[in-house]
């Protein structure tokens, strides 16, 4: 077996997560020159090539991807368990870090990461927001959070929160100038503001009722791909924009949006918290985990009549 040591290990590691020598010696706190060393030496002793390098991008090579999907797991275990032991069963100390959409983002910060920062002030928390599915794993993150529905079958899931439902909104003066909508059909003589994904794709709007259920590729001029854009731009008379419930509910209080068909608002899963099933749980996720389902716990009991 080659003499590899962990340090190279993790020098890899961060190169290959972060495409970029310099972004990982940063990351480490070491000159750009000695990580490549290491990167370097490992290659040597391993007798393959596992990243592509040119003077501006860093690609990782196919013999480089199998090592990162089996080594990280096992290092973050390793750091893990040596961090439990080391703080034995005093103060949980480390950092966890999330990837999460921007509705388990907001839902995490309004309701439990107060709570939690409360009672771990040495846990450091890194919450990354986007709208592509991550592989947690290969990407460093301890957990993620979307839609139960979009949860990879192969992790473990921690539901929380309420159905949210998906709803069809614009201003008053846009509904003046343009009339209502009474179907989903009737937003194809509409201006709609569209959604982008983060595959590129624009989503077709899925409403439902009853047992129907009726998709519409709705037409309009402006798309986005951010949710509080959107109700933006319905605020501003820009047309109708379908968005999460949550997005918009402060814009129909105060009357600057109206609800549209809202007989035929379908509500998505509820979110979930989820992590990989093969690895030991990290205290500061245990910790996190727990203070959720609790937080989860008493709202649920607050809105039960």
């Amino acid at each position: 077996m080659p003499d590899i040591t962990l340090t190279d290990l993790k020098a890899f590691i961060q190169v290959a997560r972060h495409r970029s020598f310099q972004r990982a010696a940063d990351t480490l706190g070491v000159s750009r020159s000695s990580l490549s060393h290491a990167v370097k030496g490992l290659e040597d002793r391993l007798g393959v090539r596992l990243l592509h390098r040119t003077t501006r991008s860093v690609a990782v090579t196919e013999a480089g991807e199998k090592l990162l999907q089996r080594a990280a797991p096992l290092l973050q275990d390793l750091d893990d368990t040596l961090d439990d032991l080391s703080h034995g069963e005093g103060e949980i100390v480390g950092t966890l870090r999330i990837n999460a959409n921007k509705g388990g983002a907001r839902w995490l910060l309004d309701n439990a990461i107060p709570l939690f920062l409360q009672r771990h002030p040495q846990v450091e928390l890194d919450l990354v927001t986007e709208g592509r599915l991550v592989d947690i794993v290969a990407e460093g993150f301890d957990v993620g959070v979307r839609l139960d529905e979009a949860v990879p079958g192969d992790m473990v899931a921690v539901r929380f929160g309420e159905p949210v439902r998906f709803i069809a909104v614009a201003s008053p003066e846009y509904i003046k100038r343009a009339g209502t909508p009474r179907k989903p059909q009737d937003l194809m003589q509409h201006s709609c503001i569209r959604q982008r994904l983060p595959s590129g794709k624009r989503y077709r709007w899925e409403f439902g009722k009853g047992k129907q259920e009726v998709q519409v590729d709705v037409p309009g001029a402006l798309s986005l791909d951010d949710n509080d854009l959107m109700v933006a731009a319905a605020v501003a008379g820009m047309g109708v924009a379908f968005v999460p419930e949550p997005f918009a509910r402060g814009a129909l209080a105060e009357g600057a949006l109206v609800l549209l068909l809202a007989e035929w608002s379908p509500q998505a899963p509820a979110l979930c918290l989820y992590y990989a099933s093969y690895r030991q749980v990290p205290a500061p996720l245990r910790a996190f985990i727990d203070v959720v389902r609790e937080v989860d716990a008493g709202l649920q009991g607050v809105r039960q009549p």
